[in-house]
């Protein structure tokens, strides 16, 4: 086992269930690459949020900490300050340790416009967001960026989101973009998907997966089959690790 008292340079991920983690392989061969020997990567697998106290009053010499879900949300009120991004969406991701005290940022927005740009079209007008999570926030804090309009779908609707009983044909061919936001497809359960209408997606559509494993979705198998241009996670989540390596040592 990895001698982690060798190792000045700590840092980790926060999530509950992680073991799949794919910030700690990125991040363990980039330290291997940069031929950083006195750095390392570890999943802190949290059953609850409040666990986070105990972690970082046993953990003292960590340096920064990725945040995956359910905690994007959760870790807010455990953190001292947010950055302005983070502050407006409400979910973080990415935690410094400064003088100050621990501050969030979210990342998730850097990686998520810049893994979509090349796909967008001129007929990509409308997006529908699956998922109400914390990444979702991310997303939806995007297109407003973007100046694209979008609704939320959730199974348990709030006032002006759909619920997925609402995504009839019309519906589907007014929203050309459909962004997978919740963890249904994720490996090893990789028969789900989300309960849409998958019969009225065209070549028009784009389909958008935050999950990258595995690499094709049956969510993304399902469009592709329809003709639509599709997209999985792991170019997001790329681009995402390496803007939190920047806040970390900037």
């Amino acid at each position: 086992m990895e001698n982690k008292e060798n190792k000045k340079y700590r840092y980790g991920l926060i999530g509950k269930n992680i073991s799949y983690s794919f910030s700690r392989g990125y991040f363990t061969e980039k330290f291997k690459n940069l031929k950083l020997v006195d750095h390392s990567y570890e999943n802190f697998d949290l059953q609850a949020i409040n666990e986070f106290t105990e972690l970082i009053k046993t953990n003292t010499d960590i340096k920064g900490f990725n945040v995956t879900i359910p905690y994007k949300e959760a870790i807010i009120p455990y953190l001292s300050k947010l950055n302005k991004k983070a502050k407006k969406i409400g979910a973080v991701n990415t935690i410094k340790f400064t003088k100050s005290g621990l501050k969030g940022y979210n990342t998730d927005i850097y990686g998520f416009k810049k893994s979509i740009q090349p796909f967008l079209k001129e007929h990509h007008k409308k997006a529908l967001i699956l998922g109400t999570g914390g990444a979702s926030k991310a997303v939806a804090f995007v297109f407003r960026e973007l100046g694209i309009p979008y609704k939320f779908v959730s199974r348990n609707p709030m006032k002006h989101q759909f619920s997925y009983d609402d995504l009839n044909k019309e519906t589907m061919q007014l929203y050309s973009i459909l962004v997978n936001c919740t963890p249904l497809g994720t490996y090893p359960n990789i028969e789900g998907k989300p309960d849409i209408s998958y019969q009225f997606i065209t070549k028009q559509h784009l389909l958008f997966d935050l999950i990258y494993n595995p690499e094709k979705t049956a969510f993304l198998k399902e469009g592709e089959s329809r003709g639509a241009t599709i997209c999985n996670g792991l170019k997001m989540l790329e681009l995402q690790a390496e803007k939190s390596w920047e806040i970390w040592n900037s």
